[in-house]
């Protein structure tokens, strides 16, 4: 067997492993409606390089969950208002608070705007729940570490530099926060993010969340940027969720399941050579087998129309209002 042969066949035994082990955990410590963020947590961190996370890394994501939880969680029962108007609150807080964040942390804005949702789209967000899934995270991270350690082997030392080697080219120029809030592209998003979920609604999706998710996490400065993002994460989302319906219908919901889903996934994505969709493959696998179950015949037709839909309002938007193409820069 070929060296990449080998890593991608390390690779899908890590990710079952990782997520197999982590349901187990917050299964057996009582956290069962808190796994699927564990289970989640536990594939994507698992690096086809099997190179270790940097730690700044590992110390932020606790951190942006925390915050990200902790807001949605604080602000639902202070506002006595219907869902639209709970959500518009918290998604302009939450995109404020990234916003401030470095330009470095780009990512960590889209995850603070997503967490910061989740305990509105429940009955039960508490600061119990909300403490269960932090653990659950905490677990799934410990258990991708240790299980990426376990099979990591020497050729996977991370490359020496190359003195000789050409500089890179310096990056975009650094902005200061008021540079940040003075960006028109942040307020469109604003804008139409904190109406994402009344738009969903009045159009009669069956999960209107996804119209949110699509406007946070894909709509970009650029129409060709948003185009590339919406190509990508359908392509993840649609292969996401071929194993969940596989297993659904084979196998009851326990470790092995969890474990067959999400290697399996991982199996088809590398297999076909698409490893830049993993990620978003994976959250849709974890998602949708772990996170809904018994529901999951009727939640991926679901999830996929709505996630469409989703798209189409990012690149309507970007195509509408202050279109921009990364080519007049």
């Amino acid at each position: 067997m070929s060296g990449t042969g080998l890593r991608d066949l390390r690779l899908v035994v890590g990710v079952a492993l990782a997520a197999a082990l982590t349901w187990t955990l917050c299964q057996t410590l009582g956290m069962g409606s808190a796994a699927p963020y564990g289970v989640v947590i536990a594939a994507v961190l698992m690096r086809p390089d099997f190179l270790p996370w940097p730690k700044p890394a590992l110390v932020l994501l606790p951190i942006v969950v925390t915050l990200g939880l902790g807001l949605g969680t604080f602000v639902k029962p202070l506002l006595e208002a219907p869902v639209v108007w709970q959500f518009a609150v918290v998604t302009a807080i939450a995109q404020c608070l990234g916003q401030a964040l470095p330009d470095r942390l780009m990512l960590a804005r889209n995850l603070l705007a997503v967490l910061a949702v989740l305990p509105l789209l429940g009955s039960n967000a508490t600061w119990l729940s909300a403490w269960h899934q932090l653990l659950a995270i905490l677990l799934g991270m410990l258990t991708a570490t240790l299980v990426q350690a376990a099979l990591r082997l020497p050729q996977d030392a991370p490359a020496k530099p190359n003195p000789a080697a050409p500089e890179k080219a310096e990056g975009p120029p650094v902005r200061n926060l008021a540079q940040r809030f003075a960006d028109p592209f942040f307020w469109r998003k604003l804008a139409i993010s904190t109406l994402a979920l009344s738009i969903g609604m009045g159009v009669g999706a069956v999960t209107p969340k996804y119209l949110y998710f699509g406007v946070v996490l894909l709509l970009n400065d650029s129409l060709g940027a948003t185009l590339l993002r919406v190509r990508d994460r359908m392509v993840g989302v649609s292969l996401g969720v071929l194993m969940p319906m596989l297993v659904f219908n084979t196998f009851s919901i326990n470790a092995l399941s969890v474990g067959l889903v999400m290697g399996g996934t991982t199996a088809l994505l590398t297999g076909f050579g698409l490893q830049s969709h993993l990620r978003t493959a994976l959250i849709s696998s974890g998602v949708t087998y772990v996170g809904y179950g018994a529901l999951t015949d009727w939640y991926v037709p679901h999830r996929w129309l709505d996630y469409l839909m989703g798209c189409g309002l990012a690149l309507l938007v970007s195509l509408l209002v202050r279109p921009f193409s990364a080519l007049q820069r």
